[in-house]
């Protein structure tokens, strides 16, 4: 019999000082009965904010190889970075560019944003699987400021190609919403999901039902293979979370 793979947070959360939302996309259950490998891929909020022991951390975990989707605006001096990790900009909101803006900008922060990004933004998304699958080897970590919007494309993207559950999908995008929530008051600022959830009531839905036709009918190798990604790349970016057995 089939045992699903645990997807709470307490499975996956890491403690990285500084860092509020930080999480192991390892642990997964997938449509080919096989967990996604932990270690292999992290989410994050603003590692500007890391401690030089949430730094530690990071390396502990096996991470060699940072990826920053924040724009440049946004970019503040980081620690040294250790000799062995990289550090990679893909700013997934300058990528989408100004007509996007124009038209879906009122949805930024809200799942309702996703699909409309992945229809409109092919280039912004390869240009991030081709980032992923050409890292040096080891731990990998995905960050934005909150690590709830642009992280959670990213992942989003990158567990549907690696064949992980709808629903697991899902419930790892809606475990970011207890975790930002402090950050707000925090740094002085409104709670966003105010707002997130005025946008959704007047689009007459939720974010799990939002989510669950983001990723309806979605093929991601295929929508991959359209935006111009080699096939070797769709593959190696496969392979972080589902290495062969």
């Amino acid at each position: 019999m089939r045992t699903r793979a645990l997807t709470t947070t307490e499975d996956r959360t890491l403690a990285w000082d500084g860092c509020l939302n930080v999480r192991d996309l390892g642990g997964l259950p997938t449509v080919s009965g096989r967990p996604t490998a932990r270690g292999a891929i992290v989410r994050a909020d603003n590692l500007d904010r890391l401690t030089a022991e949430g730094w530690d951390a990071l390396r502990a975990h096996g991470v060699r190889t940072v990826v920053d989707l924040r724009n440049t605006e946004e970019y503040k001096p980081l620690l040294p970075l250790p000799e062995d990790i990289d550090l990679i900009r893909v700013p997934l909101d300058e990528l989408a560019g100004p007509a996007w803006w124009e038209t879906y900008g009122r949805l930024d922060g809200t799942p309702l944003a996703l699909r409309p990004y992945l229809d409109h933004c092919p280039h912004a998304a390869a240009e991030l699987i081709t980032t992923v699958a050409g890292a040096r080897p080891g731990g990998l970590v995905v960050h934005c400021g909150a690590g709830r919007d642009r992280t959670g494309l990213a992942a989003l993207l990158l567990l549907a190609l690696a064949g992980v559950e709808t629903a697991a999908i899902a419930e790892d995008y809606l475990l970011s919403g207890p975790n930002v929530r402090p950050l707000y008051g925090m740094l002085g600022l409104p709670d966003q999901y105010r707002r997130i959830d005025a946008v959704l009531a007047e689009a007459g839905t939720t974010a799990e039902a939002t989510l669950a036709a983001t990723l309806d009918g979605f093929d991601p190798a295929g929508y991959l293979l359209s935006a111009g990604v080699a096939p070797v790349a769709i593959n190696a970016a496969r392979a972080r979370l589902l290495p062969a057995a």
